[in-house]
């Protein structure tokens, strides 16, 4: 499991650099000068994404974290609110740099996307909760 948060922390690095990367292109190629989603993706994959799995990956060697029944959970409910969010995000920004109208099912998608990020966060802690009380049982 170590490998793959370290893969996971890895994937949303070069996610992040990307994004950035998008974020200065697109806009400049349509001389977009306002404020647009796009302007915040890349710090919220880096942090988010690169930084959270980092940190998880060093929980998890100290706790052995994925161990616990609701780690599975958390791995899959967190990754994939994180990535409608971040979906959701990009077309949102996209629309604001084509100055094109928005609509509500984006903003309903994205709410979507952070209820699902909210309940994997929960059973994160749920895991770590109980991975943390294990480690203290043993001492």
């Amino acid at each position: 499991m170590m490998n793959k948060l370290a893969r996971a922390s890895m994937t949303y690095t070069i996610l992040g650099l990307l994004a950035g990367l998008f974020y200065r292109e697109f806009t400049k190629m349509n001389d977009f000068t306002g404020t647009t989603q796009l302007s915040v993706l890349h710090t919220h994959l880096l942090i988010l994404g690169m930084f959270f799995f980092l940190i998880v990956l060093l929980l998890d060697n100290a706790f052995h974290l994925s161990a616990e029944k609701n780690f599975k959970k958390f791995y899959i409910f967190y990754n994939s609110g994180f990535g409608l969010t971040v979906l959701m995000m990009i077309i949102h920004g996209i629309m604001q740099v084509l100055d094109k109208s928005d609509h509500a099912a984006i903003s309903g998608m994205a709410g979507l996307g952070h209820i699902i990020l909210s309940v994997g966060i929960f059973f994160f802690f749920q895991s770590l909760l109980s991975a943390v009380k294990k480690k203290n049982s043993l001492i």
